[in-house]
């Protein structure tokens, strides 16, 4: 499982590191002010990607005993 890559609907894609933790992208998102909102449920604006490899703690930083240091 840990060489495929992971899709789902809450995370979006990924992968399983060694350690068994799943990476994929954080987002930041801002909630729209009501003047802002162009119809229901557009209440997030988007301001930032974290990308996966940022938004995780490092592999070699990992106190995960299946992790080889």
């Amino acid at each position: 499982m840990k060489e495929l890559p992971t899709d789902d609907p809450l995370f979006g894609k990924g992968t399983v590191r060694a350690d068994g933790r799943k990476i994929h992208p954080a987002y930041l998102f801002e909630v729209k002010k009501p003047t802002e909102s162009k119809g229901p449920y557009d209440y997030y604006k988007l301001i930032a990607t974290i990308p996966a490899n940022e938004a995780f703690r490092p592999l070699a930083e990992s106190d995960c005993p299946l992790v080889k240091k």
